[in-house]
């Protein structure tokens, strides 16, 4: 990935005294293109090429790096509907086009605050753009989704509904932290953030979370920095309830990539038994140690394994009391972080996850004792990475059965109907989507 560098600072605004309104300059909008047309290839996930981008331009100042990345990241959400609306006077939607519609139609920029950057022509076509409407535009194109995942979709639900989903998925996401319990708890958590000037809320439904409203800069904050709270969406913290691990037991963390969710499940046991920590990229697990150190808890033991028939999880065959499998899937619940993915998966790469997710949980489940738990999980919207996974497993293994995840949560004081199995989306819960089956081995 090659990027132009800007050795000058680009000064991304200039104080409209009349209206109030701030100007975006002809600098800004180059320097954002430039980092537009990186992540329009889709080589690479969006945020390690926007991560990449700015760290070779080092002179952008942190109003702009907002600006590039709130503006860039609206294109990859809506870039259907913003396609449409490009395309409607006959020419192909260009990196250029699809920027400057973005600002107008989805970030509210004005057309007097793009005068000194834009030209006559450019200007006359923005002062057309905001009349532009949906009409004539496919469900598609109005769901800014691809027509596969539409189609997809559609067969489980009806157009409202989808309609009702994109929006959700559409938006930002907040920022949710989990509060470490073996280091502190959430009300106290609570006030030291407020008594920082943070503004800050309990999550509705996960009892360790905490939501922001804002997005501020934590990396250095203290009670980061010491292990008392990790980022983390209350969907993902969720999980580790639906597991619900007991002091002393056995545990594994299948795909624990980074760990958020083992950490979670590691202070839920107290920093007690064994809580092992699988992945198969060293890397992914890397990250995991300087956390766990924070933490404070001892009882983690991360390994990398080749696959989901290594050894190390050969051995542990029916001694373990908890397995969370959070597998690796489309992501397509997470668009709200990462916009890119529905345009960089495909039917194929899905069909190709969905016998890895099939192996994985057959190897998984191979791991727990009669009595034992395993939590199936997905950040995915698609029924054939969710239940129809869940259904033919359990289809060829008599000696399971499904427990309801409703009850397994309000066993905890946890109040979220959702069904038999967990289903959490966006625009409903306020959490990226989720799905996870609760399974128990009887025999």
């Amino acid at each position: 990935m090659n990027y132009p560098k800007r050795k000058k600072k680009v000064s991304s605004h200039s104080e409209n005294k009349h209206t109030g309104q701030q100007r975006i300059t002809i600098g800004l909008i180059d320097t954002a293109l430039s980092a537009l047309t990186a992540l329009l290839d889709f080589s690479y996930p969006a945020d390690a090429v926007l991560s990449r981008f700015f760290r070779e331009n080092k002179a952008l100042g942190p109003r702009e790096r907002a600006f590039i990345a709130e503006s860039v990241y609206t294109v990859l959400r809506r870039k259907r509907s913003l396609e449409r609306m490009c395309s409607a006077d006959g020419e192909k939607p260009t990196p250029r086009k699809l920027f400057i519609a973005a600002l107008v139609r989805y970030q509210g920029v004005s057309q007097r605050q793009l005068a000194d950057a834009l030209k006559s022509k450019e200007l006359e076509w923005v002062a057309q753009l905001k009349g532009v409407g949906e009409e004539g535009m496919s469900l598609a194109e109005r769901m800014d989704f691809p027509d596969w995942l539409v189609e997809k979709l559609q067969a489980t639900q009806g157009e409202e509904a989808l309609l009702a989903l994109a929006r959700g998925l559409n938006q930002p996401a907040p920022l949710d932290l989990r509060v470490n319990s073996f280091k502190s708890d959430r009300d106290t958590v609570l006030a030291q953030l407020r008594a920082d000037g943070i503004e800050c809320e309990p999550t509705p439904f996960a009892p360790l979370g905490i939501r922001l409203k804002g997005k501020p800069s934590l990396a250095r904050h203290p009670l980061f920095l010491d292990g008392t709270f990790e980022v983390q969406d209350e969907g993902s913290q969720l999980l580790g309830h639906l597991l619900a691990p007991k002091r002393g037991e056995m545990v594994a963390d299948f795909c624990a990539g980074a760990g958020g969710k083992t950490l979670l499940l590691g202070a839920l046991m107290r920093s007690t038994g064994r809580l092992y920590a699988f992945d198969v990229s060293d890397k992914r697990l890397a990250k995991l140690k300087p956390r766990a150190a924070r933490s404070g808890l001892s009882n983690i033991h991360p390994a990398v394994i080749a696959n989901e028939h290594d050894q190390r999880i050969k051995r542990l065959a029916g001694k373990l009391d908890r397995v969370l499998v959070d597998a690796p899937c489309s992501g397509l619940g997470t668009l709200r972080r990462n916009p890119d993915l529905k345009w960089r998966q495909s039917p194929a790469s899905v069909a190709e996850l969905t016998a890895k997710q099939a192996a994985i949980l057959e190897s998984a489940a191979k791991l727990v004792k009669v009595g034992g738990r395993v939590v199936y999980a997905t950040c995915s919207l698609l029924d054939e990475e969710n239940e129809a996974i869940v259904a033919a497993f359990l289809a060829g293994h008599a000696g399971f059965k499904r427990l309801s995840a409703t009850d397994v949560l309000a066993k905890q004081g946890i109040a979220l109907e959702t069904g038999e199995d967990l289903h959490l989306l966006p625009h409903v819960h306020g959490t990226d989507g989720f799905y996870a089956a609760v399974l128990e081995r009887t025999e």
